[in-house]
């Protein structure tokens, strides 16, 4: 059986064995899978603490063995979560000596903090990590993701870039921007550090997915590949058409030179004026005998 998100027996969404939610967020806690009788969500059993994943990652469910699983639901069974208060939470928090635990989709709503990477570490309010730079940002601060005014200090909820210390965020726009950007694209904005930025952002607790972006996806920028390939005059003097163009002489078609986005069969030349820019010093002519316009 492949795991798969499936419905209960009564058409409804079976919940989380381990945080008891079918809604949570998906950034938070990932997808939620069904095998075994048993519904998890992907990093609820990452997180979850004494619940090993094996080394053949193919075994059970998602490398988790059933009865292991069983096992963390029953040992969370008696532990509450210091940030809701309900019983059935499975992470506690990595600092020696602390007894705090919590369900993952509590964690952000209760000043937690997560690491996306193994080992996968979860820290209370109390013990998280803090950034140790020493900077606070200027009066009238935006993040540049949202452009909205940040804290006028370091917090839970306010992040800032550890390069060029100028760049500061809102937890969740950092968020939202990790998720589209994905691990090859995730930079400051601002000084575009994809190094520093990143392993700082992972021990914050910022979930950084390894992948491509998303506004890459389907394809979307196949067209950029395609060189252009119409006549752009106002009147295309061509027989064949504007769809047409030959490799030389007078009827290859000429591109602008400062987009390539239009273009013009070079007989055609002087009724095309302006290129998309407004320049028409952008077109490219072979040379200054077959320039009619003389730029």
């Amino acid at each position: 059986m492949c795991d798969r998100e499936q419905e209960g027996p009564d058409g409804r969404e079976p919940a989380c064995v381990l945080c008891h939610r079918v809604d949570a967020d998906p950034d938070t806690c990932g997808n939620r899978r069904e095998k075994y009788g048993l519904c998890a969500h992907m990093f609820c059993l990452y997180f979850a603490t004494l619940l090993f994943r094996q080394e053949k990652k193919q075994v059970g469910f998602l490398g988790f063995l059933p009865q292991d699983i069983q096992c963390a639901v029953r040992r969370a069974a008696q532990k509450h979560c210091c940030v809701c208060g309900q019983s059935g939470a499975t992470i506690m928090c990595c600092e020696e000596g602390c007894d705090r635990w919590f369900h993952l989709p509590c964690a952000k709503e209760g000043g937690c903090v997560t690491q996306y990477i193994a080992p996968y570490r979860s820290y209370c309010p109390e013990h998280r990590p803090e950034q140790m730079v020493q900077v606070t940002p200027e009066p009238g601060t935006e993040c540049p993701i949202c452009m909205e005014p940040v804290e006028d200090r370091m917090t839970f909820t306010t992040i800032v870039c550890p390069t060029c210390q100028r760049a500061w965020f809102h937890r969740d726009c950092l968020q939202g921007q990790a998720m589209r950007a994905g691990f090859f694209s995730f930079c400051c904005p601002l000084c575009r550090d994809d190094g520093m930025f990143a392993v700082e952002m992972f021990i914050m607790g910022i979930r950084i997915p390894f992948r491509l972006p998303t506004w890459e996806d389907n394809d979307a920028f196949a067209d950029l590949r395609v060189r252009h390939s119409r006549c752009n005059a106002r009147e295309c003097l061509y027989p064949g058409g504007r769809e047409e163009a030959e490799e030389e002489g007078p009827w290859k078609l000429l591109l602008c030179s400062s987009c390539a986005a239009e273009g013009t069969h070079r007989r055609a030349a002087p009724v095309l004026l302006l290129c998309c820019r407004g320049h028409p010093q952008a077109l490219l002519w072979p040379d200054s005998e077959e320039n009619p316009l003389g730029v």
